[in-house]
């Protein structure tokens, strides 16, 4: 419930604050501004009293902050990533044709006086569904 409120409040300072960001007129914002003019203001000079508009934006930003911080610390209090509530997805069927070997036997090891010894047989075909060795050359 806190939750809920907090991100209802934080989007309605979100929207203010947008709101008084973009209502402000800037310091230079006469036709001599847009012209680099406007030089008579100092950097670090007075600024003059601060309107309505300035007190507005300043409290906007300081709840913005709050309720961000407030989100981002009760967000790591659920539960460490998201990727462990992901649901881990089943191991794939194998693939239909080719029979399984059962989990406890070996495979068969050829005899002593065999072709694939001697180096005489022939090549085994792919598994179902993988392409065989391409007879192509190589690209440079």
């Amino acid at each position: 419930m806190l939750e809920v409120l907090l991100i209802v409040l934080h989007v309605i300072v979100c929207f203010v604050l947008i709101m008084v960001v973009l209502l402000q007129s800037g310091k230079a914002a006469d036709l001599a501004g847009a012209f680099g003019g406007g030089g008579s203001q100092t950097a670090l000079g007075s600024r003059g009293a601060a309107t309505v508009l300035t007190k507005a934006t300043t409290i906007a930003a300081v709840l913005f902050m709050i309720t961000s911080l407030s989100l981002a610390i009760l967000g790591s209090h659920r539960s460490g990533s998201v990727l462990e509530q992901a649901p881990v997805p089943s191991p794939a069927a194998p693939a239909p044709g080719g029979a399984a070997a059962p989990a406890g036997t070996a495979p068969a090891q050829p005899s002593a006086g065999s072709e694939k010894e001697k180096g005489t047989a022939p090549a085994p075909a792919p598994p179902a569904g993988q392409p065989g060795p391409s007879k192509s050359p190589a690209p440079r």
